[in-house]
């Protein structure tokens, strides 16, 4: 693995190690609470073994990217900020695969670029996060606030990390291990995600879409992933068996398997 530095961005890579590399690259966008470092645990590996060179970029006041102001100053048009310089910084346009607040950040880029490709992965709907937070309330009315607190520190509550990203099992040193890469998140890009900053679809590009939502997903269940296809006039494939951390439960390679076929269908 290769870390760039994109000015005060902190860039993942993974380069294709054979001689098949495809035309075009990915570059992932975590979700809220984490960095770059989840799409290294299996995806950025993968994807690369397959011959596309991926990068993956830690939004700014995440992971070792630029902190130059108080974590809660960042918005949502600043992160949008964070992915148009690494694109403009690539040598080719990248497909873009945003994961919960990462997909929301992709809806939002496409007000100002287009892309090859989107793929957004449990993403916040463009009708925001509002629909999601009240049927948290009335399913899980302690998950939020327990998420909300642990990622400020204090004795790691493992079971709410648990429950928050988690279905299959995972191990214990895992778990720990990801709770400590986790962080506090700026609460408003939150409440952009809310109410504040949500997408403008009449303004977007409409590159190819991949709308994927997991089964047991708690923060953005599957009906608010279905909002997000119908919306774009996609079909939302919902895939069994996982919850809200797809790119790290047990089963993630059907998850990438899904995405590489996808890309191949278009020859991307």
């Amino acid at each position: 693995m290769n870390t760039n530095r994109f000015g005060e961005l902190e860039v993942l890579c993974r380069a294709p190690a054979g001689k098949q590399v495809r035309p075009t690259p990915l570059l992932f966008v975590h979700g809220a609470y984490t960095g770059a470092w989840c799409w290294d645990e299996h995806f950025l590996p993968w994807f690369a073994a397959r011959g596309w060179t991926s990068y993956a970029v830690s939004l700014s006041g995440h992971g070792a990217t630029r902190r130059r102001a108080p974590l809660d100053a960042f918005s949502i048009e600043d992160y949008v900020d964070d992915l148009v310089e690494v694109i403009g910084k690539l040598p080719e346009t990248p497909v873009l695969i945003g994961h919960s607040m990462g997909g929301m950040v992709v809806q939002k880029y496409l007000e100002r670029g287009d892309a090859p490709g989107v793929v957004l992965m449990s993403s916040v709907p463009p009708q925001g996060l509002m629909g999601s937070a009240v049927e948290l309330m009335f399913k899980k009315p302690n998950l939020l606030v327990d998420l909300n607190r642990i990622m400020g520190g204090g004795t790691p509550q493992l079971d709410s990390l648990r429950d928050a990203l988690f279905h299959q099992p995972v191990d214990e040193a895992d778990l720990l291990r990801y709770y400590r890469l986790c962080q506090p998140e700026s609460h408003r890009a939150i409440w952009d995600m809310t109410l504040f900053n949500l997408p403008r679809p009449t303004l977007m590009h409409r590159p190819p879409m991949l709308v994927l939502g997991a089964e047991h997903d708690h923060l953005i269940p599957p009906v608010q992933v279905m909002m997000t296809a119908t919306t774009y006039g996609r079909q939302a494939e919902i895939l069994p068996g996982l919850g809200h951390g797809m790119m790290l439960e047990r089963d993630w390679e059907r998850v990438a398997e899904r995405i590489a076929d996808w890309l191949e269908e278009r020859h991307l």
